[in-house]
């Protein structure tokens, strides 16, 4: 999924790093310009910078625990806001608006 930054967030792969650590208390690696971790039911996290967009890929742990669950999307979602700068809420709003366009 590729996420835009707001206005006054820079694409930076430092301050991405640093969003990361403040949500995920894990190791992150950095190979080739990608934030490699593992947390909760997120078996991976893939996070790089594409042009000018977060792009983030992500694969689920199957059969992981509701509280699991629901911890690993909380921090994922503060990760996101502290990433890009904009809420859930903001985000939602913008991918409708990239399907609208595209089915133009």
């Amino acid at each position: 999924m590729d996420y835009s930054f707001k206005r006054g967030f820079k694409p930076d792969l430092e301050r991405i790093s640093k969003a990361l650590e403040e949500e995920f208390p894990t190791e992150i690696k950095q190979e080739d310009g990608k934030l490699l971790l593992s947390y909760g039911a997120l078996k991976s996290i893939n996070v790089s910078i594409t042009g000018k967009k977060l792009t983030v890929t992500t694969a689920s742990v199957i059969g992981a625990g509701d509280s699991e669950v629901m911890d690993t999307n909380k921090r994922f979602r503060n990760f996101l806001e502290k990433a890009t700068g904009y809420t859930a809420k903001q985000r939602l709003q913008m991918a409708k608006k990239e399907v609208a366009k595209e089915s133009d």
